[in-house]
């Protein structure tokens, strides 16, 4: 059954009731209970309505890893807008053409940046802003986020998601793996990755705690850790090779940590890392998840429980709650078992589409039967006992460390150098070795 929450919706209701409760952690002794982050974040959203911002507004994110940058997205979202988070390392011209996409017009950053022209900044200085006495209502079918990723054409995708398949996917994922009140989240990606969504509203929507990785750590695996043992997490969340440099760490060291709860997503998934996990002596459940950014986070689940020797990497599993899968061939078929198709997502998690982009979403969000599909590129096939197997991208899209890249993109950005008049790009290794690399001319 469907939620009818908002994505922000359980957190601000977990202020009110529990406003001492603990919601953020990060560093040596950073805390901030419920309460203080609802207060921030209720200040940012009554100086973003008092400076223009209305309901379904978008409205950039641009601020380094912290509880700064949680109150902001909170805050948009209490204002009635849509976060578009945009890292603080975009170039300059990635940056532009993303705002001009998702028509921003408020950017909640930091003062001294560069922003495109027509855009204002808002900054997290507003705790003499007077709050909104609680969130604008909006309907949970209202966008919620738009995420942008690679596009082959040099021009990057807004990817438009609403509250109602947001929550469908935290909310799924929460009772499956039986996610509450006293786990802790390491929130090792960054905001302008879809799985950053699940930790933030995941935990937060149960009155769990986020554990804070600062931007300068973003790839210490050894900060990973001490933050792990320090603040008691439970709950791992991220691409396969961020837990495997976290795993190489514990090992390492043989440390002693209390999580639980792992689950992995974004990229092939090492046949090696369930038994790594548990080797630990901890015990715990070992999730593999799939999807894509277009259906809200993920879309298909499977808990390993032990390796099969014939597999070559963990099956995608099943179907998450009010999602569904097709594996279709090239001219819009059902393909039987075992026969490899494209796979196409369906359901509640499905995105609204390519904000700006209506000629993008309606060549890869068709309609079948009734029901609205997601085109993914990917290639599948089923297994008998109904388990979908994933086998790879059908076109020049590629994923490197979880990152899902158009080599499109890549070749555009290189050809428009003066001295550049082609160029061809690729990747090289495997695994978590898989590097970017080209040739041009």
């Amino acid at each position: 059954m469907e939620s009818g929450r908002l994505l922000h919706g359980a957190f601000f209701e977990r202020a009110v009731r529990e406003p001492d409760r603990v919601a953020l952690l990060w560093g040596v002794g950073g805390e901030l209970s419920y309460g203080g982050l609802a207060d921030w974040a209720l200040r940012v959203a009554g100086e973003l309505v008092a400076c223009g911002v209305r309901s379904g507004d978008a409205v950039a994110v641009s601020l380094p890893k912290g509880p700064g940058q949680v109150a902001a997205i909170l805050g948009v979202l209490a204002a009635g807008g849509v976060y578009v988070p945009c890292g603080v390392d975009q170039p300059v011209v990635r940056r532009e053409r993303m705002f001009a996409a998702a028509g921003v017009r408020f950017v909640v950053g930091e003062g001294g940046g560069v922003w495109p022209a027509g855009v204002r900044v808002v900054g997290l200085d507003c705790l003499s802003a007077v709050p909104l006495s609680a969130p604008v209502p909006v309907a949970v079918s209202a966008s919620a986020y738009v995420i942008f990723t690679s596009g082959s054409t040099g021009v990057p995708k807004g990817v438009e998601v609403s509250h109602r398949a947001a929550v469908n996917t935290v909310e799924d994922v929460n009772e499956r793996f039986v996610v509450g009140p006293e786990d802790r989240v390491l929130a090792v990606s960054a905001a302008d990755f879809d799985l950053s969504v699940y930790d933030m509203f995941g935990l937060l929507g149960v009155g769990g705690a986020v554990v804070l990785v600062e931007e300068s750590d973003r790839r210490e695996a050894r900060r990973w850790v001490e933050l792990c043992v320090r603040y008691g997490v439970t709950v791992w969340n991220s691409v396969p090779a961020l837990f495997d440099m976290y795993l190489t760490v514990v090992e390492a060291g043989q440390v002693a940590d209390r999580i639980r709860l792992v689950l992995v997503s974004g990229d092939w998934v090492g046949l090696d890392l369930p038994g790594r996990f548990r080797a630990r002596g901890a015990g715990g459940r070992f999730v593999a998840l799939g999807g894509a950014t277009e259906a809200a986070i993920w879309s298909n689940a499977f808990e390993v429980v032990s390796v099969d020797p014939s597999w070559r990497s963990i099956p995608y599993g099943f179907a998450l709650s009010n999602q569904c899968y097709r594996v279709v061939d090239a001219v819009g078929r059902d393909c039987p078992d075992w026969v490899a198709g494209e796979l196409w997502i369906g359901g509640v998690g499905v995105a609204q589409g390519y904000r700006g982009d209506p000629e993008k979403t309606a060549e890869k969000f068709v309609s079948w039967q009734g029901r609205r599909w997601y085109r993914t590129g990917d290639l599948g096939r089923f297994w008998p006992d109904g388990t979908l197997e994933f086998l790879g991208r059908s076109d020049l899209q590629v994923k490197v460390r979880g990152h899902r890249i158009e080599l499109g993109e890549i070749e555009a950005v290189l050809e428009a150098h003066p001295h550049i008049e082609r160029a061809v790009a690729t990747t090289i290794g495997t695994g978590t070795n898989r590097k970017l690399a080209a040739t041009v001319t």
